[in-house]
């Protein structure tokens, strides 16, 4: 572990000077616990993390100041000497941080960004309330790296306390801090006049039974807090629309042509907001049956004004069906946001806000603007009511995120088609004989590039920069569709209902969805468990030979050789199909390396194919599971110029027609 003292002047864009070893705490009397009732409604969480902030944007120096009081109950079973803080825009301080160093190795960006561009944060008060009087923590706040040792990291933040916190104590701080905003780094920061902050104050880590859970800020991963109230006052110049989590209780316009926008969220774990000054405002209302009634907000740009209806439709339909499928959305409102281009802020979410994704030309048969919106919307189950923890097993949110929206996409959308850009990305192409199918949606091209890249059980942020998309994305949405497949949508349907059920507003382990895997299908899938996820092995089954001869008396012989090819086994049906039409299905247990099976019949056996019904879409080659006894290249040959013959002519006329 790296100390060093919190310097708070240094200039954005330099190292921080040389790190010092950090003095003992004075120790005084332990802090007695508050009263417990926070927020207005009943309480769906801990609410052990109650933030109240006070932040002014100026637009001119691109910074914001903030003040408030954090209030935050220690919820385990152990008492803590320290508190943790992230400071996760320091990241973008210099090019020394963690962050900035992963995303070389992922990428090989070596040139840094301008000086300009650079954000961060300095807290320049830390003060623990107590009943006599104020404590300045101030002098004992201290940067550590726990991660990598990366002395010059700003992004963690100890505090060591006078007295610890025991179990069932609660702390009242009061924080101010300064932040520079950023140009767009990992979805957030200013680009012109537009804004969207996000992971821009002070905010605690997760105290567990075994201590802190609180990491650094690595390239390849997101967040992880605990439940609370927020309530925060915003105040900037009064051109911009503003959008937040939460529900706005007040709008004041003040006499310095600024605006005060306040916003109260019960039961989120974090809070965003977004400014612009051009977007056109729509709001609607989602009303269901058996659901509860949300107000939706919408911020869209003026030239996809065309497009809000698409917005509007995908959002009511992710509201409905995952409502349906794994229970209520429970808040009373969400925030779509349309963001400006290049912000690079598009297809993120947070508590009862995301941003969706769109193009100034968005065919009607593509999926975008509608995937991208249904996904991060989807996130406000699996991230903002499950929450599990995005540092080290993110699959839980972005895995099993992608793979319900990929299904949601299936069931909703009917026109779905493959797209290539050209121009710098602003002309579409479709290609009406190629469908966009749920596998596209399910990443498996993605996955078959690099399956090997990590062992998904390994924690996130240290999986390599650059392949944790691979193995939390990708994967995980395979090996949750071969799940599907394998045990049936109805029973798949309940084993999500049942962990969102289980386990929302509170913190969940990969465990606790297993254990919900085997206890609401009735078996012990453990064996899938360990090879799709404690295991990077490959799955890949197909045929090795397929030899057909005549027998004396004039009958013929077949004998099929079928191959695990990849180290991962998987029980997989083969089917053999004969002249006459019938056919045989044979199940192999897919254990051993191969299988042999031979048939004697008066008729030939045309094809054979592994794994028909493509129940384990985990196959990194799906090109080697079927074979027929007579080649057919020409005609695959035919059908496919005949494609790119249709293509090629409606190019030269397009290009007659601009010539």
């Amino acid at each position: 572990m790296a100390l060093g003292v919190l310097v708070t002047a240094s200039p954005w864009g330099q190292s921080p000077a040389a790190p010092v070893p950090v003095a003992p705490a004075t120790v005084s009397s332990p802090q007695t616990a508050g009263d417990e009732g926070v927020g207005s409604t009943p309480a769906r969480s801990p609410r052990n993390a109650n933030y109240t902030i006070t932040a002014r944007l100026d637009t001119d120096a691109r910074a914001i100041t903030g003040r408030g009081t954090i209030r935050w109950t220690n919820i385990t079973p152990r008492p803590t000497s320290e508190l943790r803080f992230h400071l996760y825009w320091n990241a973008w301080r210099n090019a020394d941080s963690t962050w900035m160093r992963e995303r070389r190795l992922s990428n090989g960006v070596a040139r840094a960004p301008r000086v300009e561009d650079w954000g961060g944060i300095d807290v320049t008060a830390l003060r623990l309330k107590q009943p006599a009087r104020e404590l300045d923590l101030t002098s004992r706040m201290a940067f550590i790296a726990p991660d990598d040792g990366n002395t010059l990291d700003r992004t963690l933040m100890t505090v060591p306390l006078p007295a610890p916190v025991e179990p069932g104590g609660t702390i009242e701080l009061a924080v101010e801090w300064t932040g520079r905003v950023p140009r767009p780094f990992a979805r957030t920061g200013v680009i012109g006049t537009e804004y969207f902050i996000a992971q821009w104050f002070p905010k605690l880590g997760v105290l567990e039974d075994d201590g802190w859970n609180a990491h650094q800020f690595h390239q390849a991963t997101e967040f992880y807090s605990d439940f609370g109230v927020y309530d925060v006052r915003l105040n900037l110049p009064a051109i911009y629309w503003v959008g937040a989590s939460g529900t706005r209780t007040n709008w004041i316009e003040n006499a310095d042509d600024t605006e005060t926008h306040q916003y109260r969220g019960e039961d989120i774990h974090d809070f965003a907001w977004v400014a612009s000054p051009n977007v056109i405002d729509h709001e609607t209302v989602f009303e269901h049956p058996t659901l509860p009634k949300v107000s939706l907000r919408f911020l869209i740009r003026p030239e996809h004004r065309g497009q809000l209806d698409r917005f509007v439709w995908i959002a009511k339909a992710t509201l409905q069906y995952y409502g349906e499928w794994l229970g209520p959305y429970p808040y009373p409102n969400l925030t779509v946001v349309d963001p400006a281009f290049q912000s690079q802020s598009d297809g993120m979410e947070y508590p009862m806000l995301l941003t969706g994704r769109s193009r100034w030309l968005a065919p009607t048969d593509v999926q975008m603007p509608e995937m991208t919106t249904a996904h991060e919307i989807g996130h406000q189950w699996w991230y903002g009511m499950v929450a599990s923890n995005e540092t080290e097993h993110a699959w839980m949110d972005e895995g099993i995120n992608t793979y319900t929206t990929a299904r949601l996409i299936d069931e909703v959308l009917a026109r779905n088609h493959i797209e290539q850009r050209y121009f710098g990305g602003f002309v579409p192409w479709t290609f009406p004989g190629a469908p966009f199918t749920r596998l596209d949606n399910d990443r498996l091209t993605g996955y078959r590039d690099n399956p090997e890249a990590d062992v998904p059980a390994t924690p996130t942020w240290k999986y390599w920069p650059g392949t944790a998309s691979v193995v939390t994305y990708n994967k995980t949405a395979l090996w949750l569709h071969t799940l599907e497949r394998h045990v049936g949508w109805p029973t798949m349907q309940r084993i999500l209902a049942t962990y969102f059920e289980r386990w929302r507003f509170k913190h969940p382990k990969p465990e606790d969805f297993f254990a919900i895997v085997n206890e609401v299908s009735g078996r012990d899938l453990t064996w899938f468990i360990d090879q799709a996820y404690r295991s990077s092995n490959t799955f890949d089954y197909g045929v090795q030979d397929l030899i057909g001869e005549t027998l004396a008396d004039g009958r013929r012989r077949t004998t099929l050789v079928v191959r695990r090819y990849g180290e991962a086994t998987f029980p997989v049906d083969v089917v053999t199909t004969f002249a006459n039409g019938e056919s045989v299905r044979e199940q192999w247990d897919g254990l051993e390396r191969r299988a042999v099976y031979v048939y004697e019949r008066d008729v030939e056996a045309r094809s054979v194919q592994v794994d028909p019904d493509r129940v384990l879409v985990l196959d990194v080659n799906y090109t080697n599971n079927s074979r027929t006894v007579r080649p057919r290249a020409d005609e695959a040959g035919l059908k496919w110029a005949l494609v790119w013959m249709r293509w090629l002519q409606e190019v030269m006329l397009t290009y007659g027609f601009f010539a």
